[in-house]
């Protein structure tokens, strides 16, 4: 027996497939906001499925992605190049509203927590100037003091050349009070220093709720005998295994909507075999908080690694190209200054949840 879970904003859903039989159980229950693991034992509850039975559980979660969008993260620290610790504030030429005077961006990371450390190489990885590893054990400790949970390294053209960025790593890990603690090449191999730091930035926020979660729904499902592989969704519609999955917790953003797409697009090619051909559709999926719409040609789902979570987050890891909309079951109507129907992006959620369920 294998479950599927999905845990979203509004509700947590689970499709239980039993192999031997060919049974198939779902169960739908309220997301426990306040510790999204007891959404999904409930959810095991309802479905009547025993944990220590399972073989498998896939999990795909709206965890990190939410997190992003409520700015619920932790606080970070950055240590970059000397010279370009506003490199992520500055962002590329653009606006928050691109017909409008006006517009409001704040970083994920503060600048009073940005610091800068000597070192430098050229575009084509030879070194300029030396790493000065004093500067980096000072630099962590400093932002230890300044409350930083976790701390991004991110040196200029570390994508070509990975040796300082490598060696900060290990300085700030022998200090660091915590494993949160991410290189932006093993995240981001690229240039463009601004999305590769991004997205640097945004696993580092991440990977401490993601982490606390994991371990909790962990914790939970093993006191329940649960012994097997919990396996956890990614952006990109694979899986990665739960022991691991926070080290790049930046790939788990959008993973309950691809997972949903990756479906979708599997059940097209299989009802087209029996009924024509169905390798191009459009995959909806509404839920309490937002729609999501993605497109399938010939029976594969477009992935991008362009993504923009939100204005000035771009993240550079491939993910599978879903468009969202804040309009959903639990969305809230209001009427704007301007005397116009609104609805969402604001949501009734899980608590209260979208009237008149059940």
């Amino acid at each position: 027996m294998i479950a599927g879970i999905d845990v979203g904003g509004t509700f947590t859903d689970l499709v239980l497939v039993d192999d031997a039989t060919g049974e198939v159980r779902i169960a739908k229950v309220p997301t426990t906001v306040h510790n999204q693991a007891f959404g999904v034992l409930a959810a095991l509850d309802a479905a009547g499925a025993d944990p220590a039975a399972l073989e498998a559980i896939v999990h795909g979660t709206t965890t990190t992605t939410n997190a992003m969008l409520e700015r619920k993260i932790a606080t970070v620290g950055l240590i970059t190049t000397k010279g370009f610790r506003d490199v992520l504030e500055l962002g590329r030429r653009t606006r928050p509203t691109p017909y409008g005077l006006k517009g409001r961006f704040v970083p994920l990371i503060e600048r009073h927590r940005r610091l800068e450390v000597a070192e430098r190489m050229d575009a084509e990885g030879r070194v300029l100037v030396p790493l000065d590893e004093a500067g980096v054990e000072a630099a962590a400790r400093q932002l230890i003091a300044l409350g930083a949970e976790s701390v991004v390294i991110h040196f200029l053209h570390s994508y070509i050349n990975a040796s300082h960025e490598r060696r900060a790593a290990e300085i700030v890990r022998s200090v660091w009070p915590n494993a949160y603690v991410t290189a932006g090449h093993r995240i981001v191999a690229e240039y463009r220093e601004y999305e590769r730091g991004v997205t640097a930035a945004v696993n580092a926020a991440i990977q401490p709720v993601l982490h606390r979660y994991i371990a909790r729904l962990q914790g939970e499902l093993a006191a329940r005998g649960f012994t097997k592989e919990l396996l956890v969704m990614q952006g990109n519609g694979g899986t990665v295994a739960a022991s691991i999955v926070a080290e790049h917790a930046v790939a788990t953003v959008m993973s309950g909507p691809a997972s949903g797409v990756i479906a979708a697009a599997v059940t097209a090619m299989q009802a087209g075999s029996y009924a024509g051909e169905f390798g191009n559709v459009v995959t909806y999926d509404m839920g309490g908080t937002s729609s999501d719409v993605a497109l399938v040609l010939a029976g594969q789902p477009s992935v991008s690694s362009d993504l923009e979570l939100e204005y000035a987050m771009p993240i550079h890891v491939p993910m599978v190209d879903v468009h969202t909309i804040g309009a959903g079951g639990g969305s809230i109507a209001s009427v704007g200054a301007s005397g116009l129907l609104k609805v969402g992006p604001e949501s009734a959620g899980a608590t209260p949840g979208p009237i008149g369920y059940g």
